[in-house]
């Protein structure tokens, strides 16, 4: 698999064309930005502290793809990634989520991509020790012999009990050596039907480290917060409980829990800060919506340009305290989404127009579009009704006319009421196939042929009077 760092911005939208249809520019515009990460990471140190970021502003109607965008590049991507609503922040001093969080939440993705990249380093050494656990399980070994009778602590042996625990110690251990050929052969033949698979639904009893049931915070000032069980959890050892589960669960369970007590997590912390500062993207989606525009500023639009106002300094430059450490975001990559269908990218304050000189705007999708990201995608919409229906023994095939139809169908509704882009195909889809996937299981019909006829027909009345308010979502 070819990680995003070493992938040309001509390869990254070959990727994006897999799920996302049309949007040229703005897929250029995106993989231009992360090649410049790349390129940015080959400077020599001086000259690379002077180069910033160039952040995205991306404008379009919803459903044309921004956040599709935002979810690929994550499932792309080995940096951390974040995708943030605008909406869900406050101004200071009001209750709700304060924007450094968006850094804190960029950190801990750093943390879980750094931690993971290390355990995978360790996986080897941890499944023979994995392995080692699970024999160990089937065949227990000799517990360790308690001490004689007469001795219970260093005060018995100085008191003169030396000889009793001497000869005691001498006849366990010639009782541990006649059992010990016993005990490696039946545990060589079950190494060897475990490595041939043939115990992996026999249950077993493991121990595993117990996962406390509620995240016990206390709110501090900032917005930080303070987990009660960090402060206390390193004063003792963790609590191991007993679990009863199949070979084949044991082995991914206790092959974790080796690889994590393997790594070192002073390492993963310091490189995840420097991925976290040099590599991580912040995708702040619907920054429309605390736009204060000329349309009524009253009630929560204080609260909007507070907004703006405590996002500037974290798009700029700025340190964020986390758990982990201090946080620069100086040459963090913002990417802004949002519709602007009521304020405009104007509306927003001066400054932070000026933090996202790069603008894109995605186009409303049309009729052949529609076409397009029914039939073509990895996850096109057909594909995934026919994958539904086939776990039923049906078979549900779509003609072209059909898809035709359906695009039509899509377009039209949004011109006569509010455009929702690609959404409406959902749905549309969902009406369509309502009454099939109702009727299912019928043993009786195992194969569907949707045409045009069928299309218009579930439709047709809805179509001519022009009410469509049932389908609007």
């Amino acid at each position: 698999m070819i990680h995003l760092q070493d992938m040309t911005p001509r390869q990254i939208v070959e990727e994006l064309d897999k799920y996302i249809i049309g949007q040229e520019n703005a897929k250029k515009s995106v993989a231009v930005a992360l090649r410049n990460r790349y390129r940015r990471n080959l400077l020599p140190d001086e000259l690379r502290e002077e180069i910033t970021p160039k952040n995205i502003l991306m404008m379009g109607p919803t459903g044309v793809g921004k956040t599709e965008i935002a979810r690929r590049l994550a499932k792309l991507m080995d940096a951390p990634f974040v995708k943030v609503e605008a909406t869900k922040f406050t101004e200071v001093g009001y209750v709700g989520r304060d924007v450094d969080s968006m850094v804190r939440d960029l950190m801990e993705a750093s943390i879980r991509i750094t931690k993971q990249k290390h355990m995978e380093e360790k996986y080897a050494a941890a499944q023979a020790l994995a392995e080692e656990k699970i024999i160990e399980a089937i065949i227990p070994g000799k517990k360790k012999s308690q001490p004689a009778q007469g001795v219970r602590g260093p005060f018995d042996f100085i008191m003169g009990n030396r000889t009793a625990t001497y000869n005691q110690s001498t006849e366990v251990i010639t009782q541990d050596q006649a059992q010990t050929g016993d005990v490696e052969l039946a545990r060589e033949q079950v190494r060897q039907q475990l490595r041939k698979g043939l115990l992996e639904e026999q249950f077993i009893e493991i121990e595993v480290a117990e996962v406390p049931k509620a995240d016990n915070t206390l709110d501090v000032s900032q917005g930080g917060s303070i987990s009660l069980g960090s402060i206390f959890g390193d004063m003792m050892p963790p609590k191991m409980k007993k679990k009863n589960v199949k070979v084949r669960d044991a082995r991914k369970i206790l092959t974790e829990q080796e690889a994590q007590n393997m790594i070192d997590m002073d390492q993963v912390t310091m490189e995840a800060l420097e991925n976290c500062e040099q590599n991580g993207i912040i995708f702040i989606d619907e920054i429309d919506k605390i736009a204060s525009g000329s349309y009524g500023r009253s009630g929560a639009d204080v609260s909007r340009e507070g907004v703006q106002r405590d996002i500037l300094p974290i798009v700029e430059g700025s340190v964020v305290n986390t758990k982990y450490g201090p946080v620069k975001t100086d040459h963090v990559l913002f990417i802004g989404a949002g519709a602007f269908s009521i304020a405009s990218p104007s509306d927003l304050i001066p400054e932070l127009q000026g933090r996202f000189p790069i603008r894109v705007e995605l186009d409303s999708l049309t009729k052949e579009d529609f076409v397009r990201i029914l039939t073509e995608p990895h996850n096109a919409l057909t594909k995934q009704h026919k994958a539904l229906l086939e776990t039923e023994g049906v078979k549900i095939r779509f003609t072209d006319d059909a898809v035709e139809e359906i695009a039509t169908m899509a377009s039209l509704m949004n011109d006569q009421t509010e455009n929702i882009g690609a959404r409406r195909l959902h749905t549309i889809m969902e009406k369509l196939l309502e009454d099939i996937s109702f009727n299912l299981p019928d043993p009786e019909k195992t194969e569907f042929v949707i045409d045009a006829e069928y299309v218009r027909g579930k439709f047709e009345d809805t179509i001519a009077e022009e009410d469509i308010d049932k389908y609007i979502l």
